[in-house]
């Protein structure tokens, strides 16, 4: 059944759930997969602009159903990006990792519907008053670069949600329907899945980094680059644990090796961003399926919860 919410009318979409826009893994085929099951599909704008409009073509390509682009402020450099996006016909953009001034008036002005992903209170009101139409709210357990600020999904969800009168998607620790109703019950109105999509069967990432995610624990994570105030939560590994060593030398750099992780399989070449959710995911399966599933799981617990914890009136 659709769910019926405010960020599903917004986006036009059937089943509240959007994959996060992993650079070099939210590939088109896993993008329109998500979308194709009744999701939005995300396709990362922090690649390069040609290499952007190139991924948006061909997810078009592959589903009719609607795709968004995130744009993060701090690695897309070239404003051309937003011109890739809005020539493709984009209608819903999320922007992330910088100020909500600098895209949202621009990307309003051209008729698209605009979230930006905060990781504080702080953040949602000035995103809020810089226009947005909805925010994605990120807990500090999700994968990759997080705020110095590290608050955790269940804490910020609902801080945010009763403070400002905008939808908000929900991010970090969102893996099946259990806990897509948990951020429904503090005011999310959809949830963006990272880890649980990395390891999903149209995921572009090698089979050895799947694998790694099937093995992880929830503690085999960690947030790495703490003392820069620019952490990020990568999989704990032979290289992380050195670079937790040298406290000196900034890690980020490994991530210029990325490509020979998630192509090649190569798990100590560079950093896996993943989410401490990996420790719930224990198969690989179609992206379509996580939805389904999600959803069937969402639905069940929604109209079962009452009638095993409530008594019954006499």
């Amino acid at each position: 059944m659709p769910v019926d919410t405010r960020v599903t009318r917004m986006l036009g979409i059937d089943a509240p759930i959007i994959s996060a826009p992993m650079g070099w893994v939210a590939r088109p085929e896993l993008v329109a997969a998500v979308s194709e099951a009744g999701g939005m599909g995300l396709v990362p704008g922090s690649l390069p602009v040609d290499q952007v409009r190139e991924d948006i073509a061909r997810t078009q390509d592959l589903t009719d159903r609607p795709i968004g682009v995130n744009i993060p402020l701090a690695f897309a450099k070239d404003p051309a990006v937003v011109d890739a996006v809005v020539d493709a016909g984009i209608r819903f953009v999320t922007t992330s990792a910088g100020s909500p001034d600098r895209y949202t008036p621009l990307l309003k002005d051209a008729g698209l519907t605009v979230f930006h992903v905060v990781p504080t209170l702080a953040a949602a009101r000035r995103a809020v008053d810089a226009g947005v139409d909805g925010l994605v709210v990120e807990g500090v357990e999700g994968a990759g670069f997080k705020s110095p600020h590290e608050v955790a999904a269940m804490v910020l969800l609902p801080l945010v949600t009763r403070a400002v009168d905008v939808p908000v998607v929900a991010a970090g620790g969102i893996v099946d329907g259990a806990s897509l109703l948990a951020a429904f019950a503090l005011g999310a109105e959809g949830a963006q899945m990272g880890t649980r999509m990395l390891a999903s069967a149209e995921s572009a990432v090698h089979a050895n980094v799947k694998d790694a995610v099937l093995r992880a624990t929830e503690t085999d994570t960690v947030l790495l680059n703490r003392e820069r105030r620019r952490p990020m939560r990568v999989l704990r590994t032979d290289l992380v644990a050195a670079a937790e060593a040298d406290p000196d030398r900034d890690p980020t750099p490994l991530l210029g090796r990325v490509l020979e992780t998630y192509r090649d399989g190569d798990l100590e070449a560079s950093l896996q961003q993943l989410g401490q959710v990996a420790g719930r995911i224990d198969e690989v399966i179609p992206a379509a399926e996580i939805v389904a599933r999600t959803m069937a799981e969402f639905e069940h617990l929604l109209g079962t919860l009452a009638a095993r914890h409530l008594p019954v009136p006499a």
